[in-house]
């Protein structure tokens, strides 16, 4: 996979974020976006060794449109300029919870967890979950394999601002 095609194409978009650019660039787009599904399904792949549940669906059908909804929104910029993917055994819906990925120049990230605050009662039970077993969550995010692939927030803050 090329992921320099995929960033070349989402820089172009950002930049002229319009419906004339887009329309014109409709080749980049398809090369692009056929290059994040092979990301797409080399993570599943992966993903799946752990979690063959994963395995079941389709890549296209686990990502997110380009087009945003402008209604309610003060940024009227037509398309969102990232590839994204949420990959859970339960498809795109946010639960049950899984991975979330997201290619954007400057700004990419692969995170896992819950991200809606319209799920509370999810929200709540992972998070009791997390509680009740503190020692192995610990175990799990300090071990420096895990650390070297993942920058929590904390790490951010610390590096980005010098403080927490």
């Amino acid at each position: 996979m090329e992921l320099q095609i995929i960033l070349e194409y989402l820089r172009g978009l950002k930049e002229n974020n319009n419906r004339e650019w887009y329309h014109e660039h409709k080749t980049e787009y398809d090369a692009a976006y056929a290059e994040f599904l092979k990301l797409v399904e080399t993570l599943m792949i992966e993903l799946g060794k752990e979690e063959p549940g994963l395995l079941r669906h389709e890549p296209k059908k686990l990502t997110y449109k380009l087009v945003r909804d402008t209604r309610f929104s003060k940024d009227k910029s037509p398309y969102n300029p990232a590839f994204r993917v949420h990959l859970s055994e339960g498809g795109k819906q946010p639960v049950p919870v899984g991975y979330f990925l997201m290619i954007t120049p400057g700004a990419s990230f692969l995170g896992g967890g819950l991200f809606a605050d319209i799920f509370k009662e999810e929200t709540a039970m992972m998070r009791s979950y997390i509680a009740a077993h503190g020692d192995e969550w610990e175990e799990i995010v300090e071990n420096g394999t895990f650390r070297s692939f993942f920058k929590s927030e904390r790490d951010c803050l610390e590096k980005c601002t010098g403080r927490l």
